[in-house]
């Protein structure tokens, strides 16, 4: 195998015996395979479309859901990505067949029946071989990692009924580019990593518009970390309508939910903040879910990434959905948790006592666009003023490496005229800091999950619009920390809008080419983060 998708691969480079992830090389060859094969469906749909022939949309949720698979800690079930493998396979020979095309030989392949076989054609497909030198390799990898972000926020919007079969097109091109039989040039590659950019924000958008149409646009809300006596359920993930469901069947129940990692801003949207035994958030990020599960007395729901291998003490407990998978785990299908509830009757759930142990704490959550431009007179006056004299935007993706406190001791060295925004996984760092409020506003705004860069793209627009300057004209810094797909493709967004300036870390992608990374500098004049006060110094000064 060799996974370097994510940034905790082993040295820097690449995992190439087993992923640091957990991921074995079978579930790595497969889910090579099944990118592979989506290159070739991505053609031949591609073929279909341009002589008016239906079907795009179903095999466009197909390629998305073949894609969120590949994601890291998503699914580590070699039978269920064995399933995806062969579905997309009987759906591209499908359109291969009513359209009459060849597909290129790179792409026109047959899963191999035997394991060794097997592993041998993935060898193929494996992202060294995508492209015929460094740096085009490095950019067709780029395009790959962000497409699979992309896909990840169109299928969460297509499991709350919302559709656009552009978008499902566009991904096909991304999938397509470079493997239909042309050799693009290195600028060509540069151009459709910038289209992945804005294939993105289209995927961002559509998300956006299902979680606030379907369950109202986030409100600033308090939401509880301590406990409450009673039986309890644990949700996990970024999936909305999974834990609505979920509040639906346990409603009456005595059984409390409670949120995990990105599912903390759920308890922002009415339509789901209105359930009273949405009782509150236990633990922190992903990465810390093997010392924090094992403290949680009742079961916990994966509904999307990130998880890791569930230990022995509470693997009983664990349950996933959608395209979660973990070999032994039980699975249950997207919004049939009898199981679950099952569970957690079973359960001892919080004593009293054991509720009261925990001290009473509480953060702020729900500062989306609207909440934001709701008071935007308050936030210009402030800039005018000079009450206010920077933002931030601090998030993205956490891990475990040591250098990743970073995030909190920047947030913490801030300054008391500046604000904090922050989004994704990468704010549990900080999230529970309390830095005080400026005239009344915060100064630490939870702008809400990793696909809310929707949210916080839209009000640094709104503001240059009412300063009469662009983005980059305004007093803001990004600084992003990076992990897996998503963040890539939430990068070439910002990058697509013509973003500058951004600092990324807590290190710089390792399938990026020391020629590419020269042309996102002098382009973008993208920065690693180096210290807290290096950084700071040279933003404010």
């Amino acid at each position: 195998m060799f996974c370097n998708q994510c940034e905790q691969t082993v040295q820097g480079v690449a995992c190439t015996k087993a992923g640091v992830c957990g991921k074995n090389e079978k579930a790595a060859a497969l889910q090579d395979l099944i990118v592979h094969a989506l290159r070739g469906l991505a053609i031949a749909v591609l073929e279909a479309e341009k002589k008016g022939r239906s079907g795009s949309e179903e095999a466009g949720r197909l390629c998305v859901r073949g894609l969120f698979s590949t994601i890291t800690n998503v699914n580590f079930d070699e039978n269920a990505l064995a399933g995806t493998l062969r579905d997309i396979i009987a759906t591209r020979d499908k359109f291969v067949r009513e359209t009459g095309i060849a597909l290129p030989s790179r792409v026109a392949f047959a899963p191999a029946a035997s394991e060794d076989a097997l592993l041998l054609q993935a060898k193929a497909a494996a992202t060294t071989s995508f492209a015929e030198d460094a740096d085009r390799n490095s950019l067709a990898q780029t395009l790959l990692f962000g497409l699979k972000g992309a896909a990840a926020y169109t299928e969460h919007a297509a499991a709350l009924g919302y559709k656009n079969v552009a978008l499902y097109t566009a991904i096909f091109k991304g999938l397509a580019f470079g493997f239909d039989g042309k050799s693009p040039s290195l600028e060509e590659w540069v151009g459709a990593a910038m289209e992945c950019g804005k294939t993105n924000m289209m995927a961002m958008e559509l998300l956006d518009a299902a979680n606030t149409e379907t369950y109202g646009h986030p409100e600033p809300t308090k939401v509880s970390l301590a406990p409450v006596e009673g039986k309890a359920i644990l949700v996990t993930g970024h999936d909305l309508k999974d834990l609505y469901d979920l509040l639906v069947q346990t409603e009456g129940k005595g059984i409390n939910v409670y949120t995990h990692g990105e599912m903390l801003p759920a308890h922002a949207y009415p339509g789901l903040k209105r359930f009273s035994h949405l009782a509150g958030h236990f633990g922190t990020a992903w990465q810390n879910q093997q010392k924090e599960f094992p403290d949680f007395p009742g079961p916990i729901l994966f509904t999307t990434n990130c998880i890791q291998a569930p230990k022995p003490e509470y693997a009983a407990n664990v349950f996933t959905t959608g395209l979660v998978g973990w070999p032994g785990i039980t699975y249950v299908r997207n919004g049939d948790f009898r199981e679950v509830i099952e569970r957690a009757l079973k359960l001892e759930g919080f004593s009293a006592a054991r509720a009261a142990a925990v001290p009473a704490k509480s953060v702020m959550t729900g500062f989306a666009r609207n909440a934001v431009l709701g008071v935007a007179g308050k936030v210009i006056e402030g800039v005018k003023s000079g009450a206010i004299r920077h933002f931030f935007l601090v998030g993205g993706c956490d891990g475990s490496r040591q250098n990743r406190s970073y995030y909190a001791e920047f947030v913490e060295k801030t300054p008391k005229d500046t604000v904090v925004l922050t989004l994704a996984c990468g704010k549990f760092r900080f999230f529970d800091k309390q830095l005080g409020d400026i005239n009344g506003i915060p100064r630490l705004l939870d702008v809400g999950q990793c696909n809310d860069a929707y949210s916080a793209i839209k009000i640094a627009l709104a503001l240059a619009e009412a300063f009469s300057c662009s983005v980059n004209d305004l007093p803001l810094s990004l600084i992003l920390s990076w992990y897996e797909q998503k963040a890539v493709s939430i990068l070439l967004t910002l990058l697509s809008l013509g973003i500058k300036g951004i600092r990324l870390g807590p290190s710089l992608p390792a399938f990026i080419s020391p020629a590419v990374l020269d042309v996102l500098v002098k382009t973008f004049d993208v920065k690693p983060v180096t210290t807290p006060e290096e950084d700071l110094k040279a933003i404010l000064n």
